[in-house]
């Protein structure tokens, strides 16, 4: 498995301009929200409580989080917890309701990032390796976390690899340098 500064350094190879960062700062909780409403649809009476498919792809991906790292894991466990009593009465809602709601927000963030990525000049990292779709939320995580000062050594790791990978694929003023030497 590859380690956070792994994962991270690619995909912000993909996110350097501010602007597209912003559109995911909002396109992707709009994806993740969207998406729990029809994995609400799926559920189970397991002893008395019950369980849906949103419930139990939240929990593998929190921890697949908490693997790579713990506080943004836990971050990511408080974003996810209040995403998903969102999403939980939006799932029960009418059938119309609920679809229009998935819809609306699953087309609307992915307009907003594909619409950040005009601004990047660049593909979204997914063309290139779908499993970014995964990273995405917990990149946004610690861009929070960068902003507030914590992590300060994996933000340098992290922005130093990716302008690397930049650079290597001929993007960013450091290419010319690169393709010289």
């Amino acid at each position: 498995m590859k380690t956070l500064e792994d994962q991270m350094s690619t995909y912000a190879a993909y996110h350097q301009d501010a602007r597209n960062k912003a559109t995911h700062f909002i396109g992707v909780p709009a994806i993740v929200f969207s998406l729990m409403i029809p994995l609400g649809w799926l559920r189970a009476d397991i002893g008395g409580s019950t369980l849906s498919a949103a419930m139990v792809v939240t929990a593998i991906l929190l921890l697949y989080y908490l693997v790579l790292d713990i506080a943004l894991g836990l971050a990511m466990g408080a974003v996810f917890a209040l995403m998903l009593w969102g999403a939980e009465p939006l799932a029960q809602a009418s059938l119309g309701v609920s679809l229009a709601w998935f819809l609306l927000l699953f087309v609307g963030g992915w307009a907003l990032q594909l619409w950040g990525h005009v601004y990047e000049g660049r593909k979204p990292a997914l063309v290139d390796n779908l499993f970014q779709i995964f990273v995405a939320p917990i990149f946004l995580a610690a861009e929070v976390f960068f902003a507030l000062g914590y992590k300060p050594g994996l933000h340098d790791a992290v922005q130093r690899r990716a302008l690397d990978m930049r650079a290597q694929a001929g993007i960013g003023p450091n290419s010319a340098a690169r393709s010289a030497a």
